[in-house]
């Protein structure tokens, strides 16, 4: 019997969730490769959630589209499709002229939100053929706010408005922007409210700190960017330890396995500068051998390790 169905024996009767993390153009492609690589493991996703890149790509699989149907698109996509920042003369009028007052970003997010909304299977959230969660920042308040219910595609486009490169969506009447600046990955939307046995998360978003990481910033295309990322992912999330896979457990107390995977990927600049197909490929590769050593440690009819058992990394 091939590893690839002992994989997905070992988790047949178990409730996965999976989280996808932030991580700008990299990440798109990435959690792309990575829902390809669970489907190559015949693993069955009963809730998804995502931030950013995550809530991108989640939002689109948990829709209904097809993983395949969507990475052919992701291949031709191009960086007018979901991009369209001011013209010069409107930029320099802004800044000038009106000193800044009232800009909020370089590009409006109308392009984008159409953009998505080309590519998802179902309109609203209730319509998703698996319960997804997308993460953005009331900019009202500064809190996080979870997604649940509504038109996917400003809620997807208001988890991945990046501060400076996008205008804030507003919905209901309140202004919302990218939820990374609040929480990279977040955990807390489905643990415990879908009573998972393992929570997987797919963590992508790039780690600088130090003096290297500044050098490494600055000698970036787009800098200012750069920078933001930099503060954005300056500190840990609570689940992330420095190797490719951790096992974990969920703070919340509800017993849940949190499984931790950070690939190593090549870098991707914004928008899209480098080989996107690369990442998605790698990503993909690295999901699947992950998870295959994890059921081979876990053993041929062992299940995962309980919250009682025993946690290791690797």
């Amino acid at each position: 019997m091939g590893l690839k169905t002992n994989t997905a024996l070992h988790l047949k009767n178990l409730r996965i969730g999976v989280i996808l993390s932030s991580g700008g153009a990299r990440g798109v492609f990435a959690h792309t490769g990575f829902l390809q690589a669970l489907e190559q493991l015949n693993i069955e996703v009963v809730a998804l959630a995502g931030c950013s890149a995550g809530a991108l790509v989640g939002g689109i699989y948990a829709s209904g589209t097809s993983i395949e149907k969507w990475s052919s698109v992701l291949a031709d996509t191009q960086p007018r499709d979901y991009w369209r920042p001011d013209s010069k003369l409107r930029f320099l009028w802004n800044l000038i002229v009106k000193k800044g007052r009232g800009y909020t970003g370089f590009s409006e997010a109308d392009s984008a939100i159409n953009f998505i909304r080309k590519q998802l299977s179902a309109e609203t959230f209730a319509e998703c053929r698996i319960p997804f969660y997308s993460l953005a920042m009331n900019l009202s308040c500064s809190k996080k706010t979870f997604f649940a219910d509504g038109e996917l595609a400003p809620r997807i486009m208001a988890s991945a408005a990046i501060p400076l490169l996008y205008r804030p969506v507003e919905i209901n009447g309140e202004l919302f922007s990218d939820g990374a600046t609040l929480d990279l990955a977040p955990t807390d939307a489905i643990c415990c409210k879908h009573k998972l046995d393992i929570l997987i998360v797919h963590h992508v978003a790039i780690h600088c700190q130090g003096q290297a990481g500044l050098q490494h910033v600055i000698s970036q295309p787009w800098t200012i960017l750069q920078i933001l990322f930099l503060k954005l992912y300056s500190e840990k999330p609570w689940y992330l330890i420095d190797k490719p896979v951790n096992e974990t457990y969920c703070q919340c107390g509800c017993g849940a396995l949190v499984l931790v995977l950070k690939p190593d990927l090549p870098e991707l600049g914004w928008p899209m500068r480098g080989d996107g197909l690369t990442v998605q490929r790698s990503a993909r590769e690295q999901g699947v051998l992950m998870l295959e050593k994890l059921m081979e440690k876990w053993g041929k009819n062992s299940a995962p390790p309980s919250k009682t058992g025993s946690m290791s990394s690797d």
